[in-house]
C-alpha cells in the first residue's frame, strides 16, 4: 500500500472526514442542477432567504453562513443579473436591503424545485425513523462543536 493510500484510509476513519465528504457530495450535487439556471449554491441560498422577506447583506451573510464580504460580492452578482434589487433601508439610509426582482422570483421557483428534488432524492435513501435519528444526531454535532 503506497503513501497516499495509507494517509487515505486514515482519514476515512475519521468522523470529520465524513461529515465534510457528505457536505461536498450534496454541494457538488447542488451546484449540478443549479447551473442551467446560472446559480450557484451561495446564490441559491441567498435567493431562498430573499423570497422570505428582504434582508440586508449582513442580515443575509449570517442566514447563509457566509462573510458580509462574500455576501456583498455574492449580491452584485445577483443585481448585475436583475434578479434582485437593492434599495436604501427605510431606519437607516446607509444601510441596502435587497429584494427579488420579478425575474429572480421566476428564476428561485424553477431552481427551487431542482434543489429540492435533490433533497427528496437524499431523504428517500433513509427510512423516516433513519432520517429522524440522522437530523438528531447531526444537531447534536452542531451543538457540540458550537460550545466552546
Amino acid at each position: 500500500m503506497g503513501v497516499e493510500e495509507r494517509i487515505a484510509e486514515g482519514l476515512e476513519s475519521r468522523l470529520g472526514t465524513f461529515l465534510k465528504r457528505g457536505e461536498q457530495a450534496l454541494m457538488a450535487e447542488k451546484a449540478r442542477v443549479l447551473k442551467p439556471f446560472g446559480l450557484s449554491v451561495p446564490q441559491y441560498a441567498a435567493l431562498l432567504a430573499l423570497s422570505q422577506a428582504p434582508l440586508s447583506g449582513a442580515q443575509l451573510a449570517r442566514i447563509c453562513y457566509v462573510t458580509p464580504q462574500s455576501m456583498a460580492s455574492l449580491l452584485a452578482n445577483l443585481e448585475a443579473k436583475k434578479l434582485v434589487e437593492r434599495t436604501p433601508s427605510d431606519v437607516h439610509a446607509q444601510v441596502l436591503v435587497a429584494k427579488l426582482t420579478r425575474g429572480g422570483f421566476a428564476t428561485f421557483r424553477k431552481a427551487n424545485e431542482a434543489a429540492l428534488a435533490v433533497e427528496k432524492r437524499l431523504s428517500a435513501a433513509f427510512t423516516d425513523d433513519e432520517e429522524k435519528t440522522l437530523r438528531e444526531l447531526m444537531q447534536r454535532a452542531i451543538i457540540t462543536l458550537s460550545e466552546h
